[in-house]
């Protein structure tokens, strides 16, 4: 499941609609918007975005943070490291090979350690 795919779930259910109803709304199939929920699918076309933030009537903060959550919820990664440091590229390869096997707690704590070191905002 991607960041996007949870928050969407959560949003959803809270609310007590109906992946179908959803997605009736949305004008997608029910397929598509649960692919999209479970991380099967890339990343929404900003469009369909527009649409989902509407279909929630959701305002400023939340709206943001579902964008954000589009950004980085693609689940087809491709790593570029040529060019950069040997290090890269045996760190993108070590994630490649072993992010299945580390518990959700280790991979929250990598996950912070980067945005820490990498001096951006979560």
């Amino acid at each position: 499941m991607t960041p996007l795919g949870a928050k969407l779930r959560a949003m959803r259910e809270a609310r007590g609609i109906s992946l179908k109803d959803m997605a009736k709304a949305l004008n997608v199939s029910s397929a598509y918007l649960s692919a999209l929920e479970h991380g099967k699918r890339g990343q929404p076309t900003s469009f369909l975005l527009h649409r989902i933030i509407a279909f929630f009537n959701v305002i400023w903060d939340e709206a943001e943070e579902l964008q954000r959550l589009a950004e980085i919820s693609d689940p087809k990664v491709s790593i570029d490291t040529g060019g950069l440091a040997p290090e890269a590229t045996e760190l993108a390869n070590r994630l490649r090979d072993d992010i299945g096997k580390l518990a959700p707690e280790d991979l929250k704590f990598l996950r912070d350690e980067l945005v820490k070191r990498a001096g951006r905002k979560r």
